[in-house]
């Protein structure tokens, strides 16, 4: 038998003795092409706009603390379910040394992070120590808690930042407790070369050390190179922000420019994008579950009724707040 050394002998061959043949072969390869898959186009993120732009307000809380606040202020009251977002940041003593001596809460959740110096806390409860550089504290105050936050600068300046997160009605009057989180404790994570700080919620397969929240809370605390991007997806309904820490950033899909002690409040969406300037940025990126329920607040205590915050001071005032 004669022997061809490749197809298109055997092709050649075929056409001489059988002209039909070799035409078929030809139509069936054409078939085959033809026959490819069309890869579909993936649909377009879903990115999230930025509907708010705001600079934070100087303030003096506590015993006189210069502080600045971006959230709970006249310009923005509150975006459920977060209520307050306080930034204490100088290298001067007697802006932050007074501190907040001791005070109540009822009915919502403080989040104390700590970027340089340290917190001296005191409690109700017999806990107390030092927040240092680096540690965050989730406080569900619950039913009630008096307690002291006293700011030291450590010989360095002092730096940290002040989150209230509302309980739902039915956990209003839980029993109180901490979720002290040493700095190791807080996974670090490399998200295209710009380090992220997971303190709650999850990225890159991780999971922060802060749970149990109702709210379920994303908390991450961004450092951008210049240029930097940085994309998250969260759930839809889930309230975003972005407090700038540092430097200058384009968010949202609209790309809207915010600076240093700016807040960006995003609309609905699921992706979360952030570029930064040339001179780079840190951003502390805050989301969380809507509560949807009514808000009745006053110094200290956040309930849903006048009723219940009268209840509140009057516990207070009787020595019964933290016991009740």
């Amino acid at each position: 038998m004669t022997q061809f050394s490749s197809r298109r002998e055997v092709l050649k061959s075929a056409a001489l003795l059988w002209p039909g043949a070799a035409l078929a072969a030809l139509g069936c390869r054409s078939a085959e092409s033809a026959a490819q898959p069309v890869p579909i186009a993936k649909p377009a993120p879903d990115v999230r706009g930025v509907s708010l732009v705001l600079d934070a307000t100087p303030t003096l809380e506590g015993a006189g603390v210069s502080l600045r606040r971006s959230l709970g202020g006249r310009a923005l009251s509150a975006l459920d379910p977060f209520l307050l977002l306080d930034e204490i940041h100088s290298d001067r003593a007697e802006d932050y040394v007074k501190g907040f001596p001791t005070h109540p809460h009822r009915g919502f959740e403080t989040v104390t992070y700590m970027m340089s110096g340290y917190m001296e806390h005191r409690d109700s409860l017999g806990q107390g120590g030092q927040l240092v550089a680096g540690s965050a504290q989730w406080m569900t105050a619950g039913r009630g808690i008096v307690h002291s936050e006293m700011p030291n600068p450590d010989g360095k300046v002092f730096w940290g930042l002040q989150l209230w997160v509302n309980l739902p009605a039915a956990q209003k009057l839980t029993k109180p407790r901490y979720q002290n989180v040493a700095p190791d404790r807080i996974p670090e994570i490399s998200v295209k070369g710009a380090p992220v700080r997971l303190v709650a919620g999850a990225l890159g397969g991780e999971r922060g050390p802060v749970d149990g929240i109702s709210v379920a809370p994303t908390l991450l605390d961004l450092r951008l190179p210049a240029g930097g991007t940085f994309e998250h997806e969260l759930p839809r309904e889930h309230t975003l922000f972005a407090y700038l820490l540092e430097g200058h950033a384009q968010l949202g899909e609209e790309r809207r420019t915010a600076g240093a002690g700016q807040i960006a409040v995003f609309g609905p969406g699921q992706v979360l994008t952030l570029r930064a300037a040339s001179s780079g940025a840190r951003v502390l990126i805050v989301a969380g579950q809507k509560i949807g329920e009514s808000v009745a607040r006053r110094g200290p205590f956040v309930m849903n009724t006048q009723a219940e915050l009268d209840q509140a001071y009057e516990d207070y005032q009787n020595g019964v707040l933290v016991s009740g």
